[in-house]
């Protein structure tokens, strides 16, 4: 079983009021996400693994088991071409639940006019695999948002 982390602090929403239709139906896997507090700080590695993706608003990490945990900062962040991200590890390091992976400003990217929600998403999961799934209240990097069995 993988416990996923919460890569940042702020107020857990659950996938459904994410404002991006592939989030929000879980097109891409089930999972939660986080509305973060609005100052600059650093998303967190939610599982022990290796990292497989990395843009400056993404990230996947696989764990020992193969489940890979997509964090996503922001929607449509993207389209702000890596400003206002400054990634802090490689593409295929090995890295621990709760490093540090990316440093950016939630407030600067609603400034920009983008959602600062993050998407939390167990990647080629089924609902059913995902217990302790938290959808509402507030969390702190580190704390645990779901089980994956």
């Amino acid at each position: 079983m993988t416990t996923v982390s919460s890569p940042l602090t702020g107020h857990v929403i659950g996938l459904a009021a994410v404002p991006d239709p592939v989030f929000s139906g879980a097109m891409v896997g089930p999972g939660t996400a986080i509305d973060p507090v609005r100052e600059p700080s650093v998303a967190v590695s939610p599982v022990d693994g290796v990292v497989v993706s990395l843009h400056a608003h993404a990230f996947v990490v696989v764990d020992r088991d193969g489940h890979g945990v997509l964090t996503h900062l922001g929607i449509d962040t993207v389209q702000l071409n890596g400003e206002g991200f400054e990634v802090l590890v490689n593409k295929g390091d090995t890295v621990v639940r709760g490093q540090e992976m990316v440093r950016w400003d939630p407030a600067a990217v609603e400034a920009a006019g983008k959602s600062p929600v993050c998407p939390v998403v167990a990647l080629e999961a089924t609902a059913e695999a995902l217990t302790g799934l938290v959808e509402d209240g507030d969390v702190t990097a580190g704390a645990t948002l779901f089980s994956w069995t």
